[in-house]
């Protein structure tokens, strides 16, 4: 069975949330903090695909698993940061703002870095990688964009309602994610033992790199502790689910294998990050 038949629904359900927790008070920070709202989207948007780049070409990561890094690198972060972010006692309404703004600009970006790596790829393997871009830009707006926008006029319109729809989503959307991973993990067990090693330094390496250079450039802003917290975040936590999504629709590349990386980067991101809001913690106390 193909996963995407699995984490489709499932997408559609995270981003009809994700909708459900925006209104105009989101992207209000956009005129209230600009400068942290271009850091944080630098690093999302260039500074995150870039190094996940420089990671596969320097591992010399297969071609499949080349696609399928840069690509867990080029989706946002989506409403599991916004969590993460008050977690660590970052600025939370900044973590909302950034969450809002990627999710929306990162869905037309992505088909070009993309189709630029895939070309890439394909010249320097001989291996043929052919991305259809029209494809992955109409998927993108029907299961990402739609979904977020009816999520969005739900609470416009009928506040009450977005409210009990996002609290009971909320509890079914991180056990739904688990059965995604366990069913994923149960499907290429033997390819995701094979290339763990290879696959787990990758993963460890981009998520360590885009948490350092993301707090290089919040301090290179001369931002407060609170934001530098959340552009770390925001930059170093991907949406795996999206990866998994692109990786193996049967529209677009239709490899589960290429979905191998994002699965192991989501095990070893959460555990990072639990890690960094345990040190934050800490230092609070």
């Amino acid at each position: 069975m193909n996963t995407v038949w699995i984490v489709m629904p499932i997408l559609l359900v995270l981003m009809f949330l994700l909708g459900t927790d925006l209104d105009k008070k989101a992207f209000e920070g956009v005129t209230k903090n600009p400068r942290a709202i271009l850091a944080g989207m630098t690093g999302q948007i260039i500074l995150l695909p870039l190094i996940a780049f420089l990671i596969a070409w320097t591992l010399k990561l297969p071609p499949v698993y080349f696609m399928g890094l840069t690509l867990v690198a080029c989706c946002p972060g989506g409403s599991s940061s916004n969590v993460f972010s008050m977690l660590a006692k970052g600025d939370v309404a900044l973590s909302v703002t950034l969450t809002a703004i990627s999710s929306i600009v990162t869905l037309f970006t992505l088909p070009f870095i993309m189709e630029a790596v895939a070309t890439f790829v394909s010249d320097q393997s001989g291996a043929t990688i052919s991305l259809p871009i029209g494809k992955l830009l109409i998927q993108n707006v029907v299961l990402f964009l739609v979904p977020m926008l009816l999520g969005i006029a739900l609470k416009k319109f009928r506040p009450e309602t977005a409210k009990k729809v996002n609290k009971a989503l909320s509890k079914v959307a991180f056990p739904a994610l688990i059965i995604l991973a366990l069913t994923f993990f149960l499907q290429y067990t033997k390819e995701i033992f094979d290339n763990f090693a290879l696959l787990g330094l990758a993963a460890a390496t981009l998520i360590l790199a885009a948490m350092l250079c993301s707090s290089l450039l919040s301090r290179a802003g001369k931002f407060g502790k609170a934001v530098r917290r959340t552009i770390v975040i925001e930059v170093g936590m991907q949406n795996a689910a999206q990866a998994i999504a692109i990786a193996t629709s049967p529209f677009i590349f239709d490899s589960g294998e290429m979905a191998i990386p994002a699965i192991i980067y989501a095990l070893m991101m959460n555990v990072v990050l639990l890690i960094y809001v345990a040190i934050v913690k800490r230092k609070n106390a």
